[in-house]
């Protein structure tokens, strides 16, 4: 935990990272843009009390500071949930006033201000700004008050681009920006009437392609139809990791319980259970829009074997059992957000030895530079090169 700038009731506020246990103790649970939203805001928009609607606030920050108003926050972040309720509860704030809502959730139908942190996708930004321009447009519509709502988003200068303004541009209306502090920059748009039609029509979720499992074990290849939503990585194809990985997936035996660790659309779920019909699988993500879009792939492409599957947002495996999964997948993410940082994959390793029944099996795939061999040593006490290319690795531990 590290004191930040920000004071609330006189006092300062303590705010941590998730998960807590992250080794890199030198990233900080807020940012410049953070500061820069909140002294913006604070000078006369938030004199009095509101209705604020915060998107993608990282570890509820933003949240915090604001807990004396309603606040309604958007996540696609499972962490961010938790960091927000582990960050109000330590400072003793007001849990009442703050509605965490999930990026699959409805939106409230009146705001005062939303306070918009950009993300790092273009694609959810796109989508976000739609929903905004469809939800809070149609009430203009209604009661000709557009202009009480007050749009303001934030991001480090530098992944600001002149493409980033035309997408608030087109999806909400005329955009300007602030200077630069502290290399942040704030946007302000106005939300147009005209806009919601376009942001209805635009912006259309979730994208599907095609993808073949290749073959294995001498089991046919399968013709996938993948949906993505708009939060999930690689959404509009298969990223090359995870297709390397499909090539060297293990065998599942009848009956064995699998679980595809950060599994995204869920492809390599999928591709166990379609060469094992009668496995049980378990997808866990982080992201609510990837476990989403998991168990849709699931329906549409294996619908009789969706009764066998399980689906959650999860800290890696922390809700799940001891001793409780024959083989786990995983194509571990380096980084957080901003942050290039390996925590995520030592928690996933850690976690899967602990899940992993005795003679368990982790399967992962990783870029050969970032020595995950070294880890899974550390961690099983083993590790078996299952195959490499010139960028990818796939290696396998077990649990002795």
């Amino acid at each position: 935990m590290m004191q930040s700038p920000f004071i609330f009731d006189e006092q300062p506020l303590r705010l941590s990272r998730f998960p807590l246990k992250q080794v890199n103790r030198s990233l900080q649970a807020w940012d410049a843009t953070d500061e820069y939203l909140l002294s913006h805001c604070q000078q006369d928009l938030l004199t009095s009390p509101k209705r604020v609607l915060v998107f993608n606030d990282s570890f509820g920050a933003l949240a915090a500071n604001l807990s004396h108003h309603q606040v309604f926050s958007v996540s696609d972040s499972y962490l961010a949930h938790q960091g927000c309720r582990h960050n109000l509860d330590e400072n003793e704030l007001n849990t009442e006033n703050v509605h965490l809502l999930t990026s699959l959730d409805e939106l409230p139908p009146k705001v005062d201000v939303i306070l918009y942190r950009i993300p790092k996708s273009n694609a959810l930004l796109s989508y976000q700004l739609s929903l905004i321009a469809n939800t809070y447009s149609a009430n203009a519509d209604q009661t000709g008050d557009s202009e009480k709502v007050t749009f303001i988003a934030g991001a480090r200068a530098k992944d600001i681009h002149t493409s980033t303004l035309k997408l608030f541009e087109k999806y909400l209306g005329t955009t300007s920006t602030s200077l630069a502090k502290k290399k942040s920059r704030l946007v302000f748009s106005q939300l147009e009437h005209t806009h919601k039609t376009l942001a209805h029509q635009d912006c259309v979720w979730p994208l599907i392609f095609e993808q073949s499992a290749p073959s294995a074990h001498n089991v046919s290849d399968h013709n996938f139809s993948i949906h993505n939503l708009a939060g999930v990585f690689s959404r509009d194809s298969l990223d090359i990791g995870a297709r390397f990985l499909l090539e060297h997936l293990p065998a599942l035996k009848p009956g064995q319980r699998a679980i595809d660790l950060g599994c995204g659309n869920g492809v390599l779920g999928l591709s166990l259970l379609a060469k094992q019909p009668s496995a049980t699988l378990v997808f866990k993500d982080e992201s609510f829009m990837a476990v989403a879009s998991a168990e849709q792939n699931i329906r549409e492409n294996l619908p009789t074997a969706h009764k066998q599957c399980h689906f959650s947002a999860d800290d890696c495996l922390t809700l799940e059992a001891s001793n409780s999964a024959d083989i786990i997948v995983c194509n571990p993410p380096f980084h957080q957000q901003h942050a290039t940082t390996d925590h995520i994959a030592w928690q996933m390793f850690n976690d899967a030895k602990r899940v992993l029944k005795p003679g368990g099996e982790l399967r992962i795939i990783g870029n050969r530079q970032l020595g995950y061999h070294v880890k899974l040593q550390r961690v099983f006490s083993n590790c078996k090169t299952i195959a490499s290319n010139k960028k990818f690795v796939v290696l396998s531990s077990i649990k002795r």
